[in-house]
C-alpha cells in the first residue's frame, strides 16, 4: 500500500509541476527539438523550427505513426555548440528516451557524433553536418539524409558550368568562396578543391568571422581579385550583409550562388531588388506554397489556432526545410515499426535501423503531401544519404523561382571523397568498419 500511495503521490506531484506522469508517456515517441529562436541566427532558425514542430503536430493530428503519438520538447541553443550539447544531454533520456536528434548545426553535429554510439541515438542531419557521414559503414549513427554540403557544392559547380557552356569552360576562371568561418563554412572546401583541380579554375577562399555583419575587407578582396563567380556559404545576417556588399561593390548578383542555408526569404527580403538575380542551391525543395502539405498544415493546424508560427510563413523555404526534416525523422520511425512492430514505441536503436532502411518512393512522398516537392530517397547500410539531387532557384525581387532542372551530384567525385575522409576518421578514432552481418542488425 505504501508503494502504491508513493506512486500516486509522485504522479500527482508531476502533474502539479506541469509534467505528465511517466505512465502517460508509455505510448508516445519522444523527439527532442534543438532550435534557436534567439540570437544572431534567429531570423533563419525560427521558421525552420516552426516547420519542424508543425509537422510533428500534423502527424499527431493525422493519428500519429500507426497510432503512436509524438511528444516533443524544444530546447534553445542560440546556434551555440556548447549549448546544443547541453540541450542534447538534458533531453536525451526524457520520456523514455530520444528517438533521434537533429542538431541543426554542423558544430553541434561534430560534438554529438562522438556521443551517439554510446547513447544509441541516431543523429539526423538533413542536408548539412559531416559530408563523410554518408558512409554508414563508418558512421553507423549519422544520417545526412537527402544530401550534404559536398552535394550542394557539386550542384553549384555544375550550374555555373552550364551557364558558361560546359565544364571545360571553367578552365582559367576565378571562383571565390565566401564562407562562415566555422565547421559549417569549411565543409564544401574539399569538394571545391577537387573540382578546381579537375577543371583548372582558381579557387579563392575568403573566411568571414561569425556572425558576419562586418564584410568590408572581404568584399575589398573581391573587388581586387575580380572573380567570375562568388559562392556564398553563409547563415543568418551574414547572407543579407553579403548581398548588400555585393551591390555596393558592383558585383553582379547573377554571378552569386548561395548554399541552401543562404537561399531563403530572410536572406533577401531586406535587400529586395538589390538581391534580384541572386541564385542559391536548394536540396530537394524550395518555397512550396501550393503543396498539399501546406494546405494540410493550414487546414488542420493554423485554421484551428494550433499552428506554431505566423500563417503567412507556411510554405516558405526554411519552413519547408523544417517540415521536410521532421518528415524524414518520422518516416525513419515508421520504417522501424515495419520491422519491429506497428503501433509500438521504437527505441533509438530501432529507429536507427529504420533510418538505414528508408524507402521513400514517389507514391509515399505524394501520400505525405510532398508531391512536386521532393524526389524519392532510399538509404542503405553503405549509403546514409539516400539521394543526391538538387536544383537552383533564383530571387526575382519578390519570390524564389526554380531556374534549373534537377541536378545530380557526380558520384564519381563524391563517393571516393566520402570513402577516403570516412576512412581517415575511422583511423583517427580507431573504429572498425561495419561487417555485412552488422549491416543486417
Amino acid at each position: 500500500m505504501k508503494l502504491k500511495s508513493l506512486a500516486l503521490a509522485v504522479a500527482a506531484a508531476s502533474a502539479l509541476a506541469g509534467a505528465a506522469p511517466a505512465f502517460a508517456q508509455a505510448n508516445e515517441q519522444f523527439i527532442p527539438v534543438l532550435s534557436y529562436r534567439t540570437g544572431a541566427y534567429a531570423p533563419n532558425g525560427t521558421p525552420w523550427a516552426n516547420g519542424y514542430v508543425d509537422y510533428l503536430k500534423l502527424v499527431n493530428a493525422r493519428g500519429g505513426i500507426n497510432g503512436v503519438k509524438i511528444s516533443f520538447e524544444e530546447c534553445e541553443t542560440g546556434y551555440d555548440t556548447a549549448r546544443s550539447v547541453e540541450c542534447y544531454e538534458r533531453l536525451k533520456g526524457k520520456n523514455g528516451g530520444a528517438s533521434l536528434v537533429q542538431p541543426l548545426s554542423t558544430g553541434a553535429t561534430f560534438a554529438i557524433t562522438e556521443k551517439a554510439p554510446v547513447d544509441k541515438i541516431p543523429v539526423v542531419t538533413v542536408g548539412y553536418g559531416r559530408s563523410e557521414s554518408a558512409d554508414g559503414t563508418v558512421f553507423k549513427w549519422n544520417f545526412p539524409i537527402a544530401g550534404t554540403y559536398w552535394v550542394a557544392a557539386d550542384a553549384i559547380i555544375q550550374a555555373v558550368a552550364k551557364k558558361e557552356g560546359g565544364l571545360d569552360k571553367l578552365k582559367g576562371k576565378k571562383i571565390a568562396l565566401i564562407y562562415h568561418d566555422s565547421p559549417y563554412g569549411k565543409e564544401p572546401i574539399p569538394l571545391l578543391q577537387e573540382r578546381a583541380k579537375m577543371h583548372g579554375f582558381d579557387l579563392q577562399l575568403l573566411p568571414v568571422t561569425a556572425p558576419g555583419v562586418e564584410q568590408k575587407a572581404t568584399w575589398l578582396q573581391v573587388r581586387q581579385a575580380r572573380p567570375d563567380f562568388v559562392l556564398l556559404w553563409g547563415w543568418g545576417v551574414m547572407n543579407s550583409t553579403a548581398l548588400k556588399e555585393a551591390q555596393a561593390t558592383g558585383f553582379a548578383r547573377e554571378k552569386m550562388y548561395g548554399v541552401w542555408w543562404a537561399g531563403a526569404e530572410p536572406d533577401v527580403k531586406d535587400v529586395g531588388d538589390g538581391a534580384k538575380g541572386y541564385n542559391a542551391v536548394t536540396m530537394q525543395h524550395g518555397a512550396e506554397p501550393q503543396s498539399k502539405l501546406v494546405k494540410d498544415v493550414v487546414s488542420m493546424l493554423h485554421d484551428k489556432n494550433q499552428g506554431t508560427g505566423p500563417k503567412e510563413e507556411v510554405g516558405q523555404v526554411l519552413y519547408m526545410r523544417g517540415a521536410m526534416s521532421a518528415m524524414l525523422g518520422v518516416e525513419g520511425i515508421r520504417s522501424a515499426q515495419e520491422r519491429f512492430g506497428k503501433g509500438k514505441v521504437m527505441t533509438g536503436e530501432q529507429v536507427r535501423w529504420g533510418l538505414e532502411n528508408l524507402n521513400l518512393t514517389q507514391a509515399k512522398l505524394d501520400g505525405l503531401g510532398f508531391a512536386g516537392v521532393m524526389r524519392p530517397i532510399s538509404t542503405s547500410c553503405t549509403d546514409h544519404m539516400g539521394a543526391a539531387w538538387a536544383r537552383i532557384h533564383t530571387w526575382d525581387g519578390k519570390a524564389w523561382k526554380f531556374t534549373s532542372d534537377w541536378l545530380q551530384a557526380d558520384e564519381q567525385i563524391i563517393k571516393p571523397l566520402v570513402k577516403s575522409t570516412a576512412a581517415k576518421y575511422a583511423a583517427e578514432k580507431k573504429l572498425t568498419a561495419r561487417t555485412p552481418a552488422d549491416c543486417q542488425s
